[in-house]
């Protein structure tokens, strides 16, 4: 992609974040503030350790360097905003500070964007262009990072960075940054999984390329490129929490990255496999009338909840679903080493997997599948599909966290406006390519010029969804429900959510086996 439309893009983003500065502020502001201060006032053997504000830090050592430095910024905009007892301090200096840190933290999604289009090749600018819109004016990223506040544009601009460099080959480079991350925020194990198979298969062994067993021959193993690569990720690993383990930290440290105790899920339900099993469970015990003294579900607190009729689940259950929900989309990497769209798929399976089944997952971990999809989305029929579905989803679910009238307008705008664009783009990328590829005749006829991406059940479904923001918008507020159950718009939003993230996850998983055979058919 030529750099005038990349400048643009960057520009546009960059002036719609300005706007956004006097919008609404979740307690995630107040979080990153409060890391401020930790890390600028005292020592750092106290970082893990002080508990003045209840927003304790619980991000790896790299992230709290990361504020630190940001802080040495802040101590000339604002000192106060850098005292560890000013608790919910935001002045005006303190608000701009912290809202103009996250839209620059963004230029390094930007220029991850930029790599990773400059991978496409001259003649896919179309594609290019299409995919930084998706990724730069992403709507969910901007409700999650630029209004409701938090850095993942600066942590997904790593992920993608990583994935440009193995798709460049450059495979140390892409293993550096991707350990990086994850010393940034340790939500990115969730699709470890892909990148340690990936690199240990394809880097690791020798024209393993043409092996069609499960174990690549081990006459082929290269040690000498896993050391290279041991040593790097062992070294990033080192910086980052060596100064925590020489001071006898690390037990602390780690307590503070897993808190377990936090309960299966989190005061919103994420729309996953666990709002389903707790909208069941609940529906159930009001049909039985059974009760439970222990807090509800549908409480709004964060921690240890207890189901009333159904098995509660221990976190051993979800580390096992999660587990074999991202088995498949790792076999078929593992059995096709060196095929980077198989590994972009096995890391998107790893996303949806523990976005699905994990542990007190976050509803803003959808972002973590919406964008690598998007990697996808540009370059396959079936995945653009699953895409327009999934990010309108993704972005619907995200919602609740404006929990203010005056922000309903702007979500709405950036939700419709990502629609139409995504669904007047993505289909014209496919106009074309079905008189190429031979032998795909129900391809051709997916992708005739007149079509849309939406089958019957999309349309539907993404209808049922406006449909149903519309009444917790617009109508429940009113009724005489909102009273006596102040949760059921979270909940019914999340529920239904959930229903069509499990759709796209299978649908994602037909086509990920579909292309696996294809790929298997032609080494044969």
């Amino acid at each position: 992609m030529i750099d005038k439309p990349w400048l643009t893009i960057v520009a546009i983003a960059s002036a719609l974040k300005l706007l956004f500065i006097p919008a609404y502020r979740s307690t995630d502001f107040e979080v990153h503030r409060n890391w401020l201060a930790i890390t600028h006032s005292l020592p750092i053997d106290r970082w893990y350790y002080e508990s003045t504000s209840e927003w304790t830090l619980d991000y790896p050592p790299f992230f709290a360097w990361f504020e630190w430095l940001l802080s040495i910024v802040a101590s000339r905009v604002d000192p106060a905003m850098l005292v560890v007892s000013n608790l919910n301090y935001a002045s005006n200096a303190c608000i701009v500070f912290q809202r103009v840190s996250v839209i620059v933290a963004d230029f390094v999604l930007a220029f991850a964007t930029r790599t990773y289009c400059s991978t496409l090749g001259v003649a896919s600018s179309r594609r290019a262009f299409t995919l930084a819109v998706l990724i730069l004016l992403n709507a969910g990223l901007l409700i999650v990072d630029h209004i409701h506040f938090q850095y993942n544009g600066l942590l997904l601009g790593l992920l993608l960075l990583s994935i440009a460099r193995l798709k460049q080959e450059r495979v140390l480079e892409g293993a550096f940054w991707f350990a990086v991350l994850l010393n940034m925020k340790h939500i990115f194990l969730y699709v470890a999984p892909a990148y340690i198979l990936y690199l240990f298969r394809s880097y690791c062994f020798q024209d393993t390329q043409r092996q069609t067993g499960w174990l690549p021959r081990f006459s082929t193993f290269l040690p000498s490129r896993l050391l290279r690569l041991g040593a790097i990720v062992t070294a990033v690993f080192a910086v980052s929490f060596g100064p925590f383990i020489a001071m006898g930290q690390l037990p602390q440290v780690m307590s503070r990255l897993f808190p377990l105790k936090r309960g299966l899920t989190h005061a919103y339900w994420a729309p996953n496999v666990w709002a389903l099993y707790n909208f069941a469970d609940k529906t159930t015990s009001m049909l039985t009338r059974s009760a439970s003294s222990r807090p509800s579900t549908t409480g709004g607190l964060v921690g240890d909840v207890e189901h009333v009729v159904l098995p509660s689940v221990p976190p051993i259950a979800a580390l096992l679903l999660t587990t074999v929900s991202i088995l498949p989309g790792l076999v078929a990497s593992w059995r096709r080493p060196g095929n980077f769209r198989l590994f972009l798929r096995g890391l998107v399976a790893c996303a949806y997997g523990s976005f699905l089944f994990g542990w007190h997952v976050h509803e803003k971990a959808i972002l973590l599948v919406i964008v690598p999809l998007s990697l996808l989305a540009v370059e396959n029929v079936a995945d653009a599909r699953n895409y327009l579905v999934l990010s309108i989803t993704g972005i619907v679910s995200l919602f609740p966290l404006l929990i203010r009238a005056e922000e309903t307008p702007i979500k709405v705008a950036l939700c419709l406006a990502y629609y139409l664009f995504s669904s007047g783009t993505l289909p014209s990328l496919f106009r074309d390519e079905a008189k190429v590829d031979e032998g795909r005749e129900k391809f051709a006829a997916i992708n005739a010029p007149s079509t849309t991406l939406l089958t019957t059940w999309s349309r539907l479904y993404l209808c049922g969804l406006a449909l149903l923001e519309c009444f917790c918008t617009l109508a429940y507020p009113f009724t005489s429900l909102a009273d006596k159950f102040p949760f059921l718009p979270l909940m019914a939003i999340s529920v239904y959510c959930a229903g069509g993230v499990c759709l796209t996850w299978a649908l994602f998983y037909r086509e990920t086996f579909a292309m696996y055979a294809r790929s298997d058919s032609k080494t044969e």
